[in-house]
C-alpha cells in the first residue's frame, strides 16, 4: 500500500484499463489536451493518442450518443460530463436509449459504457454545477450507480465498472478529488465488486448508512459523537447505490437497532428515502426506534459559501440528527 490522492487513483484506473484493452476509449470535453477540468485525464492523450483519448466539442447529448454507438458495435467507451450536472442536456440518450436497449434487444446487444465525472457542492460553483445525481440515475432500471469516497475504493470499483457489460454511471466529488488514502501500487490487479457495501467505522450504537464525500462527513461527526457524548456510531459505506447491498446494512441495523441514511441530494425522493422505506419493509423488527433520513435542504444550491453551507447536510447536521435520535 501507499498514500495516493483520489485523483492519481482514478487517472491509474483509466490509464491501466485502456493499456489492458484497446476497446477502451475515453470522451467527453476537454479530457485530452487539457487533461480534464480538475485534470483527472491528464497525460492520457500522450500515452494513447487522439483516436483514444477524443476530445469533443460542448455537446453533451452528440458525444454520449455517439458513445453508445461504439458501445453496441463492441467498444468500450468511457464518457467524461465536466459536471454531472450535465447528464439532463444528454437525458434522452442516457435514460431512453443506453438504459433501455439490452432489454429492447432481448440481451443480444450489451452496451458496456461507463459515463463518470464529479458532482455535488462545496466549491460554490452554484445551482447548475453543484447537485448530486445519484437518485436520478439509479430511478431508472439498466444503469448501474457506483459513488466511491476513497482512493482505494475508486480505483478498483473504476476498473470494475469499466470491465462490466452494462452501462454504469461512476459519481465522483469535487471535494473528494484531493483527498488522500491507501492505495496499491500502480499496475497491481486491484478490483472491487460492484454492489457490495463497507463497514468503514465499527459501532453499537447507531448505523449510519452513506456514500461518497458525505462519508468523510460522517466519519468526522462520528468521531465527534464519540468523543462528546459517548455515541457510538458504526458507519456503512454504501460504495455502490444501485445494485444496493442492503445486506450489509442489515446486518449493521441488527447489531445498533438504529438506521440513518445520509446523502447530499435533496432529502425528497433521495436514496435515504429508498433504504427507510425497505428497512420497515424488509426488517421492521430490527429498528428499536424511528429510521431517519438526512439530506440537502430542497434549495437550489447557493453561490454564497455561508448559504451553500447552511443547506448541505454535513457533518454538523449529522451530529444533530444522531442526537435527537439517541433521545427517541
Amino acid at each position: 500500500m501507499r498514500r495516493t490522492t483520489y485523483i492519481q487513483a482514478i487517472n491509474e484506473a483509466l490509464r491501466e484499463e485502456m493499456r489492458r484493452d484497446e476497446n477502451v476509449f475515453l470522451i467527453g470535453e476537454d479530457v485530452g489536451h487539457y487533461g480534464g477540468l480538475f485534470r483527472v485525464t491528464r497525460n492520457l492523450l500522450d500515452e494513447f493518442g487522439e483516436k483514444r483519448v477524443l476530445d469533443t466539442p460542448i455537446s453533451e447529448q452528440a458525444f454520449v450518443g455517439m458513445a453508445l454507438g461504439a458501445a453496441m458495435v463492441g467498444m468500450r467507451p468511457i464518457v467524461e460530463l465536466m459536471y454531472m450536472d450535465f447528464t439532463l442536456v444528454a437525458a434522452d440518450q442516457i435514460f431512453n436509449q443506453i438504459a433501455k436497449y439490452a432489454y429492447m434487444t432481448g440481451g443480444l446487444l450489451n452496451i458496456p459504457l461507463v459515463i463518470r465525472g464529479q458532482q455535488g457542492g462545496g466549491k460554490r460553483y452554484g445551482s447548475q454545477h453543484s447537485q448530486s445525481v445519484e437518485s436520478l440515475y439509479a430511478h431508472f432500471p439498466g444503469i448501474k450507480v457506483v459513488a466511491p469516497a476513497t482512493p482505494y475504493d475508486a480505483k478498483g470499483l473504476l476498473k470494475s465498472v469499466i470491465r462490466d457489460d452494462n452501462p454504469v454511471a461512476f459519481l465522483e466529488h469535487k471535494m473528494l478529488y484531493f483527498t488522500r488514502g491507501d492505495a496499491p501500487p500502480p499496475d497491481e490487479e486491484h478490483l472491487i465488486p460492484i454492489g457490495k457495501a463497507e463497514v468503514k467505522r465499527e459501532g453499537s450504537d447507531l448505523t449510519i448508512a452513506t456514500f461518497s464525500y458525505c462519508l468523510l462527513q460522517a466519519l468526522e461527526g462520528a468521531a465527534t459523537l464519540h468523543e462528546k457524548y459517548g455515541i457510538d456510531c458504526e458507519i456503512v459505506d454504501l460504495r455502490t447505490i444501485e445494485p444496493l447491498d442492503t445486506e450489509t446494512i442489515w446486518e449493521s441495523v441488527a447489531k445498533t437497532g438504529r438506521l440513518l441514511a445520509v446523502h447530499e441530494s435533496y432529502a425528497m425522493c433521495g436514496i435515504g428515502a429508498e433504504l427507510v422505506a425497505r428497512a420497515y419493509e424488509e426488517v421492521p423488527h430490527l429498528l428499536r426506534a424511528p429510521a431517519r433520513r438526512v439530506g440537502m435542504a430542497p434549495v437550489s444550491i447557493p453561490v454564497s459559501r455561508a448559504l451553500e453551507e447552511e443547506v448541505l447536510p454535513w457533518k454538523e447536521e449529522i451530529i444533530a440528527t444522531v442526537l435527537e435520535m439517541e433521545r427517541e
